[in-house]
């Protein structure tokens, strides 16, 4: 009986092990293949929300056609520094639009994110890339999403589960996302993992 107990204690160990190390991978996937997307408004007032959309909306539709020919992380990076001035063009254009004196500034960094729930998917918190914009004083609440792979752009879960697989996200890491029934421990899991990295290392 004693010898069974151990067997059983044994297992059970290593199963919690395996479990752990997925978890892991899954957090460094996250971690390494997402690229945020961020804006801050100018302030809260009405009208700087409003225009912060309006900027987000130039923004997404100015990278839509070359970002969704790109299917590795390292090229979408690439393609961002490299067009980090024309993004910037498209944001201040926006604000010329609409009348706006402030001047947005653009930025790739490393940043902390809290978690973030989208219509579709959650994202757990962390430190993740990102492509950040700031409209003018950037005292204002931000707007989140994905730029890379495009999720902010899905409306619907089928959106959502085909951009994520082609980021090469495992189906438990994807169904953990997207809340689906049973994969909630591994996503409380998964998002422990990211405080705990905003904690250690803040962007």
């Amino acid at each position: 009986m004693v010898k069974l107990g151990k067997r059983v204690l044994i297992c059970l160990c290593l199963a919690a092990a395996v479990w752990c190390g997925t978890l892991l991978a899954d957090r460094q996937r996250l971690n390494e293949e997402l690229i945020r997307f961020h804006v801050v408004a100018n302030s809260d007032t009405p009208e700087d929300q409003q225009v912060k959309l309006q900027v987000r909306d130039a923004v997404l539709d100015s990278l839509r056609e070359n970002l969704g020919q790109l299917r590795d992380v390292e090229q979408a990076k690439c393609y961002l520094q490299e067009n980090l001035p024309k993004i910037q063009q498209a944001a201040n254009a926006a604000l010329a639009a609409a009348g706006v004196d402030a001047q947005a500034v653009v930025s790739l960094c490393r940043e902390t994110f809290d978690t973030r729930i989208y219509d579709t998917f959650t994202l757990p918190a962390g430190v993740y890339e990102s492509l950040r914009i700031v409209i003018g004083e950037g005292e204002g609440h931000n707007w989140w999403c994905v730029v890379f792979p495009s999720l902010c752009l899905p409306a619907t879960s089928e959106g959502f589960q085909e951009a994520a697989q082609t980021a090469g996200f495992p189906d438990s890491l994807n169904r953990a996302l997207a809340g689906e029934s049973g994969y909630t421990l591994r996503f409380y899991a998964l998002d422990a993992l990211g405080e705990l990295e905003n904690l250690l290392f803040p962007g």
